[in-house]
Parts: C-alpha cells; structure tokens; sequence
C-alpha cells in the first residue's frame, strides 16, 4: 500500500482523536449491543506507521535535517516530491548537459545549484568530491521514495 500525504494527515487525525477519546463503542458482531473497547494506548502506534519511512542517520549527519524533511518542503523541497518528480525519468541535466538520472542528480547534491525548486540554491555538499559513496546513498533513498 502506497502513503500519500493526505493518509498521512487522516493517520494523525485519527490517532490524535483516539487518543483524546480513549474509549470507543464498536458494534458486537451480528448483535444490536456495543462493546466497549480502550483505544487510546493504539493511537500512536496508528501514526507512528502512517509513515514507515524515517530520515537515515547519514542525512542528519550530513546536515540535510536543516533544509529538507521526507514528507514536506522545509527550505528545500521535501524528498518525496523529489522522488515523484523524478520517477520513471531516466536522464537528469546538469549544466547543460543530460547524464543518467543518479549520476545527474549526485552531480547536483555534490556541486549545488538552483533553479529546479524555486530560486533559493541548493549548497554544494561535496564541491571536492572527496565523500561520493556518501552522497550518492543519499540519492538513492532519495529516488527510493517514489517506491513507498
């Protein structure tokens, strides 16, 4: 099953009035009468699963956490809208020129740029080349997210 944002929002509802009810009647299987059922402990693991995605240690460890968030556009975009916007596409271009769509995108994470997302820049992450294998993880769980 596929998480979209607005589930996401409806899994948060939900929990945040489950929680707020912490008891609910459900109807007895082929009976007019209700049962009673605590519910509020389950709520937060019903949003806590709503995104079975988290942000990988080597993000928050390269810093990405201050400008991008997995579900939504922090000052940069969120990196699901990354993955849709590049899902199916086979070639990404970078200064002109069309490379293959992992080597384009990591060319664009290691040097910067902008123009793809609006007018703020993206800063070189790895202007020296010298943390590729890093860099180039990253972009594949990027690109991985159009699989969620």
């Amino acid at each position: 099953m596929t998480y979209t944002q607005p589930s996401l929002l409806l899994a948060a509802l939900l929990a945040a009035t489950l929680t707020a009810c912490g008891e609910s009647k459900i109807p007895a299987a082929n009976s007019a009468d209700v049962l009673p059922v605590k519910i509020g402990a389950a709520a937060p693991l019903i949003a806590a699963s709503a995104l079975a995605v988290d942000m990988p240690e080597l993000a928050k460890k390269s810093g990405c956490v201050g400008c991008h968030a997995i579900d939504k556009k922090l000052v940069g975009p969120g990196w699901m809208d990354v993955a849709n916007k590049y899902k199916g596409a086979k070639t990404y271009s970078f200064g002109g020129k069309d490379y293959p769509l992992e080597e384009g995108l990591l060319m664009k994470v290691s040097k910067g740029g902008s123009g793809n997302w609006g007018t703020m820049a993206m800063p070189p992450q790895d202007a020296s080349g010298k943390k590729q294998a890093e860099m180039t993880e990253l972009v594949k769980f990027v690109l991985g997210l159009a699989k969620q």
